[in-house]
């Protein structure tokens, strides 16, 4: 049933203007639809209009450029600040419009043949709308344009005054820069609110003529396609099916970063671009915690290298690359990156127990003959143990404090991880770095001295790699571990790496300041399936719609959105039954693959006793 509309009169004591409000009527009182939503107080203003707490205000636009393109209102609809957009169209009689027109032309022509005859410069602006009205006539006469009345409006919200002139200034020049002169509604802000708000009612009614083609391109709705003629396959995009191909080191950097809850497919993903990356020459590195990447890494014959009190591999954190960069100087810089690592072992130091610290990893370096002479640092660099030494010969009582944090690492628990000569080296293009037999505070140490080795390695033979952080959240736990991971971020594209960053804990990762910075320093970022508690933060940071929240939250396995600098579109990660096999950790298919494995393994046992012919595996 159509509910009545009745215009309120203001009371004696009423200030603010009345909206229409439709009247229920219940029982033998009047219950207004507006009582029940309304907000406190509605202010209209010549300039502004505050409902609540909030500011709004409504801009048109009242000149267009002349020559457009396809998508030509994206910086608009990109826009860094919630914006309501509304267009209205109106459809125009043909025949009307030509009757207008050729009233326009006789009147345009006139001017010019009268500019000639009294010897005057002909007025470019009305030679210019001429040729425009003599193409748009003869494409209106065949039928293959139509004729439409087009009025664009934006109405701004903010929380603060101030802050709604300093957005509306931004649109304006946004605008502007696309040769789009926009005005304030000023004493209409009360109907520029009711154009923009979802009731397809125009009540300021400022127009442009346009063409069907000119109206075509405002349409912000273009189909989104990630489609390059190089790179790997990432997915379908679930807007058109077409082909997520693309290659990450075309753009200005190659770093990824994946957020997704846990079981959401974000090794899944990584695994199928490792796979197909692989098969174009680049080197795959990969921190791996969980012992995820074994099975792939066997099956591509790379080397799976596990760390733990067991393990054979071994990492000196003293290490240094033994190369000479121009203005580096590779002690200083490698010193550093050992206060990093020593405050993750030790945790909180004091600046004097830093500064007798400092003298001691300078001493240590010294007793082995290096210094910054770049010709001695090729020589064997110092273990833990040298350093315990160091500082237990140091006079400061501090120093036998900062020798007791580290002893357990050269006599105690410990010992036998990190106080030994390395005795590996990333030749295979295809090598994973386990650290599933770590404890748990063992982690963040591992991932850091793994993630420093790495780094120095790269830099000594630049070639095409990608190096994969999973869990990244335990190197966010520290500031020190974070600004590594941070530095190696923003330093990757010279060594012609692409660092690929994936956490489940996205509140840790992006609560910390390096953590928003390797996500600024990355062109590529995909999100996959958040949980409810997380999506507030992920929507703010990444500045997304309320659908794509809610795609986000409904997400299936395997399905997000893939962002590749200032294009993204919604995706859907495909494999093929043999990539499948290789790259899924779904317990359930992993136990079954498991089985199938075994009982080929019988029936070959059982073949052989019976001299028949084996089945192979």
């Amino acid at each position: 049933m159509e509910l009545p509309f009745l215009k309120k009169p203001l009371a004696d004591n009423q200030t603010t203007p009345q909206l229409d409000e439709p009247i229920l009527q219940l029982g033998k009182g009047m219950v207004s639809v507006q009582d029940i939503i309304a907000p406190s107080a509605i202010e209209v203003d010549f300039d502004y209009l505050k409902i609540g707490n909030k500011y709004f205000r409504t801009l048109f636009v009242a000149g267009y450029p002349r020559f457009v393109s396809s998508n030509w209102l994206s910086p608009l609809i990109n826009f860094d600040n919630s914006l309501d957009i509304s267009m209205y169209i109106y459809p125009v009689e043909g025949k009307g419009v030509l009757d207008n027109l050729r009233r326009k032309i006789a009147e345009m022509e006139a001017e010019i043949q009268t500019d000639l005859e009294r010897g005057r410069l002909i007025n470019p602006s009305t030679q210019a709308k001429l040729e425009d009205a003599k193409s748009l006539q003869e494409q209106l006469v065949k039928g293959s344009e139509r004729f439409f009345q087009f009025g664009l409006y934006i109405t701004i919200p903010a929380d603060s005054l101030e802050e709604l002139n300093k957005i509306s200034k931004e649109v304006i020049s946004t605008l502007g820069s696309l040769l789009i002169i926009a005005k304030h509604a000023t004493l209409q802000m009360e109907d520029g609110f009711k154009t923009t708000i979802p009731t397809c009612v125009d009540k300021l009614m400022i127009t442009r003529n346009m063409d069907t083609t000119s109206l075509a391109t405002t349409f912000p709705f273009t189909s989104s396609e990630l489609t390059a003629n190089e790179g790997v396959l990432y997915g379908i995009n679930e807007h058109n099916d077409s082909l997520i191909i693309f290659d990450r080191f075309s753009l200005e950097n190659a770093n990824a970063v994946i957020f997704a809850k846990a079981g959401a497919g974000k090794s899944y993903l990584v695994k199928l671009e490792i796979l197909r990356s692989l098969m174009f020459g680049t080197e795959i590195i990969v921190i791996d915690p969980e012992k995820e990447y074994q099975t792939l890494a066997t099956a591509v014959g790379g080397e799976f290298i596990s760390f733990g009190f067991q393990s054979q591999a071994k990492i000196n954190p003293f290490d240094l690359s033994a190369i000479y960069e121009e203005g580096e100087n590779e002690l200083g810089m490698k010193i550093l990156s050992l206060h990093s690592l020593f405050k993750i072992i030790m945790g909180q130091i004091s600046a004097s127990e830093e500064a007798i610290l400092d003298r001691a990893l300078v001493l240590t370096y010294k007793m082995k003959g290096i210094t910054n002479d770049p010709t001695t640092q090729k020589k064997e660099p110092p273990l833990m143990e040298d350093l315990y030494k160091t500082l237990i010969g140091m006079e400061e009582a501090q120093a036998k404090g900062l020798a007791d944090r580290i002893e357990k690492f050269v006599k105690g628990s410990f010992v036998g991880i990190f106080d030994q000569p390395s005795n590996i080296d990333i030749k295979n293009p295809f090598t994973v770095f386990s650290i599933r037999e770590m404890e748990e505070a063992l982690r963040p140490i591992a991932m850091f001295i793994i993630l420093d080795y790495i780094w120095t390695r790269i830099k000594k033979d630049m070639k095409k790699r990608i190096l994969v952080v999973d869990e990244a959240w335990y190197l966010m736990k520290y500031p020190d571990s974070a600004n590594f991971l941070y530095s190696i971020a923003k330093r990757a594209r010279k060594y012609y790496l692409g660092l690929t960053t994936i956490t489940q804990d996205v509140e840790d990762f992006l609560g910390s300041e390096y953590g928003k910075a390797v996500l600024t320093n990355s062109s590529i970022q995909i999100l996959m399936k958040q949980s409810p508690a997380a999506i507030d933060k992920v929507a703010q940071v990444f500045y997304l719609s309320e659908g794509e929240k809610q795609l986000l939250l409904a997400s299936d396995v395997g399905e997000g959105i893939f962002f590749a600098g200032p294009n993204h579109v919604a995706m859907h990660v495909v494999a093929s039954p043999e990539e499948h096999q290789l790259v899924t950790t779904r317990p359930s298919e992993l136990l079954e693959m498991q089985k199938r494995k075994e009982e080929m393994i019988q029936k070959s046992k059982t073949a052989i006793a019976n001299n028949e012919p084996q089945t192979a595996l």
